[in-house]
């Protein structure tokens, strides 16, 4: 498929006037079972439920390592202030770290190491660049969680993402137990793009990444996608992976329990889906939290 183009946008969204939600235009698996290491069955499992988990996708040793590296990184004093770096809106305890691999020789060579390029690049049929790379810290008792949303709503809107041709991986470096925050995904709902309403206010993403409150769907969209398509949670042991979809729906409640939930977070973008201007916003999001140079990863 060629480059979509600034003309082609085919989800059109932050509206003045509610539309219903509609069928996606592109596929959710862009390569074959000869491309990389998931076989058929997991590929066609993956393009109907819109994801993976994959149990001890990093050994107990790296585990460690990567747990390390965290909480360097959430203890650094010289990284307070910095802009990469968000914080819990009520605690002001460090939340996510954005555009990590800059940060860290570790995470980077964690993004290019083939266990995760050659499935990103078999997702979505073609070189890959990291669109956004983050860590994120839930603490025990204070971790907050983020609202129903699918992330492709705001890369469209935002930082001008043509097509849902992008796919994260979540790397878990704590436990994900059914009570302390873990991620809930809707399977299925990838194949449904949801508009929002509202315009995008100038310099959202200062808000946004504490709290979302705009590209959120509503409270109906909500109700009526989770009973069609019913409500999973991505638990297991440190080490696990979660790979998913861009477009699909997806959310987090707070962690009220004494166990922290950290882990990794790296998305993947077609380099024949780089981004143009935003589709619904007067400028483009930091480069931090949007990266534009679509070299790919090697």
């Amino acid at each position: 498929m060629s480059t979509v183009t600034m003309t082609d946008d085919l989800y059109r969204t932050r509206l003045t006037e509610a539309k219903e939600p509609f069928a996606r235009e592109h596929p959710t698996v862009w390569g074959s079972a000869d491309d990389g290491p998931f076989d058929a069955d997991a590929l066609r499992a993956h393009d109907e439920r819109g994801f993976t988990i994959l149990p001890d996708f990093i050994t107990g040793e790296e585990v460690e390592t990567y747990q390390a590296e965290l909480d360097r990184l959430t203890s650094d004093p010289s990284l307070r202030g910095d802009e990469r770096v968000v914080t819990e809106r009520a605690s002001g305890e460090v939340r996510s770290i954005f555009a990590v691999q800059q940060l860290s020789e570790l995470i980077d060579q964690l993004s290019r190491d083939p266990r995760l390029l050659d499935r990103a690049r078999q997702l979505l049929g073609s070189d890959v660049y990291l669109h956004q790379t983050r860590i994120n810290y839930m603490p025990g008792f204070k971790g907050s969680g983020f609202y129903w949303h699918s992330d492709f709503e705001t890369w469209h809107a935002e930082d001008g993402m043509p097509a849902p041709r992008a796919v994260s991986c979540s790397i878990a470096l704590t436990p994900n137990f059914p009570y302390n925050g873990g991620l809930m995904v809707m399977p299925g709902s990838h194949r449904t793009f949801v508009p929002s309403l509202g315009e995008t206010p100038e310099d959202n993403h200062k808000s946004s990444l504490k709290e979302q409150k705009i590209g959120v769907p509503s409270e109906e969209a909500i109700t009526e996608m989770a009973h069609r398509h019913g409500i999973d949670q991505f638990t297991g042991p440190a080490g696990s992976a979660l790979w998913f979809d861009a477009n699909i729906m997806h959310g987090s409640g707070n962690n009220i329990t004494p166990f922290p939930r950290s882990n990794i977070f790296l998305v993947f973008n077609s380099v024949e889906n780089a981004l143009q201007e935003p589709y619904a916003a007067s400028a483009v999001r930091p480069d931090h939290i949007a990266h534009r140079d679509a070299q790919p990863l090697s």
